[in-house]
């Protein structure tokens, strides 16, 4: 969610439900995450994500361990992650819950208005994005609702691994095929037709972005700077008209540019 000690970051979380009541599922993060955040099911009504989902408004703590308004459920978990001031608003279409945008500092930050505004635009963006008749009109199971889930993670990482190794193919009819097999996991096959036109390099930072790895991770993966994949990611974000990088991966996935 955050990378550094003063760092801005961002993390997303959707709304699942355990069988036993409503849960959210931190599932998306924009930085590095250090503590056992990932994956984490927080139970709906408890700590900032519960507070906004329930007062269906965003909120901002500026000292997360001293608010008073939420409960502190979580503190630990907080702690390990050294967060200090936290924003989250959250996704609603329609009439239902679909998550809970957050954005966090590791230090005192008195001056969140800014950190709100943008958190609150971005879910409003991510909103308008998902229809009603998308989102009410394919409603399934919870059952059906994880499996789809796990099956869309599986897809997204098979489709980075694609395209990290046939960018170590050097046979270059087999390369192309690894590409074409990528290209379908995301729901398109490469052609003219496409909106937007991306570099292969360009098309591997925003694979492993859509997977959920941070700037250093791609890098390492990529075997590339870190300066250079800042560079495609402020390209990434021009070709995607995106502000931040979850945009750039919700844009890129309503053109099945990623799966």
């Amino acid at each position: 969610m955050v990378s550094g000690r003063d760092a801005h970051g961002r993390g997303a979380a959707d709304e699942t439900d355990g069988g036993t009541g409503r849960n959210i599922e931190l599932s998306y993060f924009d930085g590095d995450v250090v503590g056992p955040l990932r994956g984490l099911l927080l139970d709906y009504g408890h700590g900032l994500g519960g507070r906004v989902l329930t007062r269906r408004r965003a909120t901002a703590l500026h000292d997360y361990f001293q608010s008073p308004l939420i409960t502190h459920t979580y503190d630990a978990i907080i702690r390990a992650e050294q967060l200090y001031s936290m924003v989250a608003a959250p996704i609603i279409v329609g009439t239902k819950h679909i998550g809970v945008l957050y954005a966090a500092r590791r230090s005192r930050h008195d001056q969140l208005d800014a950190a709100l505004d943008a958190v609150t635009d971005e879910a409003r963006a991510v909103e308008q994005q998902l229809t009603v008749s998308e989102v009410l009109g394919t409603l399934r199971t919870d059952e059906d609702e994880h499996e789809l889930a796990s099956w869309r993670a599986r897809v997204q990482q098979s489709h980075a691994r694609l395209r990290s190794l046939a960018d170590a193919v050097s046979d270059e009819t087999v390369r192309r095929q690894m590409l074409e097999i990528a290209a379908d996991l995301a729901g398109d096959a490469p052609g003219d037709d496409v909106p937007v036109h991306l570099t292969p390099r360009e098309q591997d930072v925003l694979s492993l972005l859509g997977a959920g790895l941070s700037n250093p991770a791609i890098a390492e993966r990529l075997g590339i700077g870190l300066h250079t994949v800042k560079g495609y990611v402020k390209s990434l974000l021009h070709k995607l008209d995106a502000t931040t990088r979850f945009e750039a991966v919700v844009n890129a996935r309503r053109v099945r540019l990623i799966p």
